[in-house]
């Protein structure tokens, strides 16, 4: 079994996190995905949306993924990969060698992200219609 990874926030689902999990399952024939947690948020100067388990639970939920685990830290992907038997790491391609040192585990890929979308633009969209 190709066991695949990939890793995430996750906040305000769309269309283009489900190109993602789609793309990267397509890639083997198990895909986990790692969810960041809130307080690993923190950390990055994220604030989400909803809470960790919201968002780890809607992302189990979506057909392409057979597990969800929790993101808390940078240094965790070596781990990750080792402890679950990784074949392939998935990334978006805006994070383009930034995950090569992991080449040395498995194999590497960074998708293409799906045009006009991202949970930034859609964040600035809502406050955009609120203030209107």
């Amino acid at each position: 079994m190709k066991k695949v990874l990939t890793y995430g926030t996750f906040d305000l689902f769309h269309y283009g996190h489900l190109r993602l999990l789609e793309r990267a399952k397509a890639l083997g024939d198990y895909l986990i995905v790692a969810v960041s947690t809130d307080e690993f948020n923190a950390v990055k100067g994220k604030k989400c949306t909803y809470p960790y388990e919201h968002r780890a639970k809607i992302v189990a939920a979506i057909k392409y993924v057979d597990e969800v685990i929790p993101e808390t830290r940078w240094e965790q992907k070596i781990e990750d990969v080792k402890k679950h038997g990784i074949d392939v790491f998935v990334m978006g391609d805006d994070w383009e060698g930034k995950f090569d040192f992991l080449k040395e585990y498995c194999e590497v890929f960074y998708l293409e992200r799906t045009k006009n979308i991202s949970t930034t633009a859609l964040k600035d969209q809502i406050i955009n219609d609120i203030q209107k």
